[in-house]
């Protein structure tokens, strides 16, 4: 789940107006202490912005702020499904980019698509460094809107294998990095963890933020308090969403009120899942993280207002897997003070520094 700037889900799929609310947090960054868990020499700490401290302020500053007025150069590759819905890879390539050198395949948030600020930023940051961006477009979303009768979901792995699987045809002998931004984190690890055999030798690394990998546990976290506010306002642009694309809606559907009603009215039904209970039992991640062989980092904020930090302090993970939490930087936030990064989007700097990272965990 994720915010976007200023974009409607009727003409992109992505989130508009959010009202402001206040939370603080301390100013260093969590390092839990079990060792399998933790990162201590990849990323430097996050140093919050001194006005924007806390995990509301910080989701809402990344969403008001986004910070992504760049020109839009990708090429776009349709990738048809199965069953005849089509996905949207948006493809950035760096001029002086040669095959066989590093791509990354970038996945959205819930109510997002390719021009997510963060997914806008980080591609170009990628191409700065030499690195070919593929944005995906899961189903119905940004340029997929009219390309889909089927919903996206947070267990969509099989999409999400169908686009990689494209990626590696159009860039073939890549080393690949997978970026899963939050509803997205949790399918790249379902997709890495579900069958890790099948993962192919290419995906070298993965990096997910803010991931939702206990969808129950997500879903009750933003019907408390302020986090209402999240809830309301995912509710109302997905109804957009749907009723403004090709997307087949059941008789009984009216316009919900809270996500749960909406998984459990529209989303689970169509996706064959039957109730939301049951989409969010087999499709959570966090039944499947502790069989991923890939080399992956969690990144999240202690103060996330929309995923609990609890849902991935229990996960048992595996050696090859970290975990690293910022105390502040909220959902898909992570705005700091002015240091040693070129800007004060750390989360940024932080999953290129993975994607570039030369040592890589075992």
């Amino acid at each position: 789940m994720e915010f976007t700037p200023f974009q409607s889900a009727h003409n992109s799929g992505c989130l508009e107006g959010i009202p402001f609310a206040h939370q603080t947090a301390p100013d260093d960054d969590t390092m839990l202490p079990d060792s399998r868990n933790t990162m201590t020499d990849l990323f430097p700490p996050l140093h919050s912005h001194p006005l924007l401290r806390g995990g509301h302020i910080q989701t809402l500053a990344a969403y008001y702020f986004g910070g992504a007025n760049l020109p839009y150069r990708a090429v776009q590759h349709r990738v048809p499904l199965g069953d005849g819905d089509t996905l949207v890879l948006h493809d950035d390539c760096p001029r002086n980019w040669t095959p066989g050198e590093p791509v990354a395949l970038l996945l959205h948030g819930l109510a997002g698509c390719h021009r997510s600020a963060y997914m806008v930023r980080i591609a170009a940051k990628l191409n700065n460094v030499g690195v070919r961006a593929f944005r995906l477009d899961h189903r119905g979303c940004g340029a997929g809107s009219q390309l889909a009768a089927q919903p996206y979901n947070a267990g969509r792995s099989d999409d999400a294998r169908v686009a990689l699987e494209e990626l590696m045809h159009i860039a073939p002998h890549s080393p690949i990095t997978l970026i899963g931004f939050s509803l997205s984190g949790n399918i790249v690890l379902k997709l890495l963890g579900e069958h890790p055999h099948d993962v192919p030798a290419s995906v070298v690394r993965a990096i997910v933020v803010n991931p939702a990998i206990d969808l129950s546990r997500c879903v009750a976290e933003m019907n408390r308090g302020w986090n209402r506010i999240y809830d309301r306002r995912f509710v109302k642009e997905l109804h957009a969403e749907v009723r403004s694309g090709k997307r087949h809606l059941p008789q009984n559907y009216a316009a919900p009120k809270t996500l749960w009603e909406f998984d459990d009215t529209y989303t689970a039904p169509a996706s064959g899942f039957g109730s939301a209970e049951n989409y969010y039992a087999r499709c959570s991640a966090n039944q499947f993280v502790g069989a991923i062989r890939v080399p992956t980092v969690v990144l999240t904020a202690a103060d996330d207002p929309m995923v609990p930090l609890s849902t991935l302090e229990e996960l048992d993970l595996p050696p090859n897997v970290r975990l690293h939490v910022a105390s502040s930087g909220g959902h898909l936030g992570y705005i700091a003070r002015k240091g040693t990064d070129a800007d004060r989007r750390w989360l940024d700097w932080r999953v290129v520094d993975w994607v570039r990272a030369e040592s890589i965990l075992k």
